[in-house]
């Protein structure tokens, strides 16, 4: 007597179908979960770059003993340090990150004793999507 033939393992087409239209499924509902946690990191960095470019001015107004100012542009989405007239630090922010900044003012200067010079406190709104974030740059030159 013959024993019978193996049976064979495996799935059949239908089944690959089902499977892989549910990891699509399962991968299309993921990337839109993403998509508020990347706008969220992104907005993250990019105010920390602005914090640094704040800090950076007033390290070089103390340090060169003369006044340095931070000009954003909301336009652009660039901040720029400017020391006598030269451009000291730039950042992009807005193409590098895809950011809007939402300035209070366009620009903050710093004294050479390292406070803020002129008006009132500074604050610059860091936007993407439907995440925000906010510098404040206050009259004594401390940034938060």
């Amino acid at each position: 007597m013959r024993s019978p033939a193996p049976r064979r393992r495996g799935v059949t087409l239908p089944e690959l179908a089902i499977a892989t239209t549910l990891l699509g499924l399962l991968a299309a509902f993921a990337w839109r979960a993403m998509g508020p946690m990347l706008d969220a990191a992104r907005v993250r960095t990019a105010r920390d770059e602005l914090r640094a470019l704040f800090a950076t001015a007033r390290g070089l107004a103390v340090l060169r003993g003369e006044r340095a100012a931070v000009r954003v542009d909301a336009a652009t989405g660039t901040a720029t340090v400017h020391l006598r007239g030269d451009t000291a630090a730039r950042r992009a922010l807005g193409a590098q990150y895809g950011v809007r900044l939402e300035p209070s003012r366009d620009s903050m200067a710093y004294a050479p004793s390292g406070l803020g010079w002129g008006g009132a406190n500074l604050r610059v709104i860091v936007r993407r999507g439907a995440v925000a974030e906010t510098v404040v740059v206050s009259r004594l030159g401390r940034v938060r």
